[in-house]
């Protein structure tokens, strides 16, 4: 049985969860030189709750179901903030988020597991090389060391830095960052392992 197209409110739930995820950095910058953490907290979670509750109930790859974890962490940040009225729980939240991407990337180096980006491609390829499989092994690493060095930054941001800093990493330049290792490994594996 062919399996069913997602539902038009299954397609907008997601892609409003990515846009809240993105802006999260900016939003919580606006929103705490507006007012105080509580009021972005709930504002914040009532966009996030119904969504993720949406988004972990048709979760159906079972590969990928260790990233469930980020909206998870996200509410429970904002909910944090919002009883305690406390910006800190705002500001950890990439952290925190880069933490999980850690911990499920490094999970899956261990003996006898898939490595992430191995998953990932193998979304694309359902065959791989020897050769592919390594490469993808090597570059599950690299991204696990990003996700130390982006969560440092961040943590480091949150706890000492004034908040437009915190708000410029975490919502332009580790997305920059991302998207330039994106690029580069994509690049590189299109010209190393093309069949044509």
């Amino acid at each position: 049985m062919a399996p069913r197209p997602p539902s038009f409110l299954a397609l907008a739930a997601k892609v409003l969860l990515g846009v809240v995820f993105v802006a999260y950095p900016v939003l919580v910058w606006q929103g705490l030189r507006a007012g105080s953490p509580r009021v972005i907290a709930a504002t914040l979670l009532c966009i996030v709750l119904p969504i993720a509750a949406l988004r972990l109930r048709r979760a159906k790859n079972a590969s990928l179901r260790g990233l469930a974890a980020v909206p998870i962490a996200t509410a429970i940040g904002l909910v944090l903030s919002a009883v305690l009225d406390d910006a800190g729980f705002l500001l950890l939240v990439p952290t925190t988020i880069n933490a999980i991407f850690l911990a499920v990337f490094g999970a899956s180096l261990r003996r006898g597991s898939m490595p992430m980006v191995e998953r990932f491609a193998r979304l694309q390829e359902e065959t791989l090389s020897a050769e592919q499989r390594a490469w993808c092994r090597l570059w599950t690493i690299i991204w696990s060391a990003f996700f130390v060095a982006n969560g440092t930054c961040a943590a480091v941001l949150a706890a000492a830095a004034p908040l437009d800093w915190w708000a410029t990493y975490n919502g332009l330049v580790s997305y920059v960052l991302m998207g330039f290792l994106f690029a580069i490994e994509w690049t590189v594996r299109r010209r190393r392992f093309s069949r044509g």
